[in-house]
């Protein structure tokens, strides 16, 4: 007696048809210039993120003193307009601008104001750690530095991976490459490209069944979602506009900034000067 089952095709060692398998290989190629895509985007993002961090932190660090230096013109100022009139509303306004002037400004001067997550100046952490105190040396790092980080990104971004061991190894070697890259450190840059090309190599990318494929690309658009939602935070964000207006060398807004700072504070320090003779 025949055995129907023994008559039955099996499909499930049966290989595709040519049309499955270049289905898979397109959704494959798909897949690929979607990570590329994403990898770019984050690039970018990223890079926006150090600017704005960088401008952020120079521009207390330069324009701090500035800033407190002109809420204490304009407390004396008030001050000796109402010690002149004795009108009771130029008294109130004279106690409302004291009250803006940052207090303990030499704590202020010491740490630049910086604080990370924690609430705790990065300057302070180094000193507790003996880590040596760096600031940025500028808002954007050089070119060189640029063309490394885009680089090692490209090359070794946890996106890439396909495990977990893998993408754990990115991504521990990606937060090392954006450490260098806020710092503006072309020589640990330089380090990392050598480490990142004596290890060990990737493993080939093998296709992947559709639903797997999809799957991926489904992640990669909600990923994509997340980064645009970031960059839209920074730009909107008030340095990230003062970026947006020195888009070519944001350096030298913090100059500009500076000159007319100084410019306020001459003209206050004139006007104090009048009120008190």
């Amino acid at each position: 007696m025949t055995n129907p089952e023994a008559e039955q095709p099996d499909t499930a060692t049966e290989p595709m048809s040519d049309a499955d398998v270049a289905a898979t290989q397109r959704l494959e190629q798909a897949v690929r210039a979607a990570e590329q895509a994403l990898i770019e985007f984050e690039i970018a993002v990223e890079t926006f993120r150090i600017e704005v961090d960088n401008f952020s932190r120079l521009h207390h660090q330069r324009l701090g003193p500035m800033y407190s230096r002109l809420d204490e013109l304009d407390a004396q100022i008030a001050e000796a307009v109402a010690a002149r009139t004795g009108d009771p509303e130029d008294v109130r306004r004279a106690q409302e601008a004291r009250g803006l002037v940052m207090p303990m400004p030499q704590v202020e001067e010491l740490f630049f104001g910086w604080m990370d997550s924690a609430g705790m100046p990065p300057e302070a952490t180094a000193m507790l750690t003996e880590q040596p105190v760096q600031p940025p040396p500028r808002v954007r790092p050089s070119e060189e530095a640029r063309r490394l980080y885009r680089d090692l990104a490209r090359r070794a971004h946890p996106d890439l991976a396909d495990g977990d061991d893998e993408r754990r190894r990115r991504g521990d070697f990606i937060v090392r490459v954006n450490a260098a890259y806020a710092a503006g450190d072309e020589a640990v840059l330089r380090e990392l490209a050598a480490e990142w090309a004596a290890g060990p190599e990737a493993p080939e990318r093998r296709a992947g069944r559709s639903e797997e494929l999809y799957a991926r690309l489904e992640w990669l658009a909600e990923r994509k979602e997340m980064l645009s939602a970031m960059a839209a935070e920074l730009e909107a964000s008030a340095i990230g506009a003062m970026i947006k207006m020195a888009p070519e060398d944001p350096d030298t807004l913090l100059e500009e900034i500076a000159e007319q700072l100084l410019a306020q504070v001459a003209e206050k320090e004139a006007r104090l000067a009048e009120l008190v003779k």
